[in-house]
């Protein structure tokens, strides 16, 4: 299983990043943020490099300042792939296979739900994209999908989407090139009983929505640009 080699630039972690905190969710550490009091949540799942990116974290905050309830999981079980050599990516990935975070992410959709969430949206980012388009094949877990950059995602996945999704593409990309989006976009078309949305984003390269440098201004505004379009979806979809 290939697919994430053009996932650099690990971002800097820290574990106290953020304005939330970290508690158990469904078994896995999460950082939540945002008032559990909304009956409306949010599940983002990391890309490899795990739930304490300050980026993906930032990202939370903005979502749940929008009024929803979000969580980030610790899918990778504080073992993110840190190194910036990829030749060992495929025997990390045998340990922490999408089929796996799919598993595991079922009882965190069930935890929100016994705590009075009502809808609930989740989107991924690389390796979480793959686990994302898992949970959106079935109609009782989540009300709506985005794919940021995805990894690992196939035609058939996408045939056999549920619920509205969103894909958000970059146009630099080996892993989910410009081409297969598009054919992600013609097979989504075909499905005229899922609203869908499909973005391929000019100029940017895969992880763009969440390794970015913060002191960079476009590569903010880029990101800002593709923040925006997943709330808007969200909004639309989790209410």
């Amino acid at each position: 299983m290939s697919g994430c080699q053009c996932c650099s630039n690990p971002p800097t972690l820290n574990p106290s990043s953020g304005a939330g905190h970290v508690e158990k969710l469904g078994g896995l550490d999460s950082y939540v943020t945002g008032s559990p009091n909304s009956k409306l949540a949010v599940l983002l799942i990391s890309d490899i490099y795990g739930f304490e990116a300050p980026n993906l974290r930032k990202l939370a905050d903005k979502l749940a300042a929008a009024g929803f309830f979000v969580a980030v999981p610790d899918f990778l079980h504080g073992d993110p792939y840190v190194s910036e050599d990829f030749s060992g990516l495929g025997i990390w990935l045998q340990d922490h296979g999408t089929d796996k975070g799919f598993e595991e992410a079922k009882p965190v959709i069930e935890d929100l739900k016994s705590k009075g969430f009502s809808a609930i949206g989740a989107a991924g980012f690389c390796w979480g994209a793959k686990v994302v388009v898992e949970v959106a094949k079935f109609t009782n877990f989540i009300q709506a999908a985005v794919l940021l950059h995805p990894s690992f995602v196939t035609l058939d996945d996408i045939k056999e989407v549920k619920v509205p999704i969103a894909i958000l593409g970059a146009e630099i990309d080996q892993v989910s090139p410009p081409e297969l989006v598009k054919q992600f976009e013609e097979v989504l078309s075909a499905k005229a009983e899922i609203d869908s949305f499909v973005k391929i984003f000019p100029g940017v390269a895969h992880g763009w929505t969440v390794r970015y440098d913060v002191q960079d201004e476009a590569a903010n505004k880029r990101a800002e640009e593709a923040h925006k379009d997943l709330l808007e979806i969200f909004t639309k979809h989790v209410k």
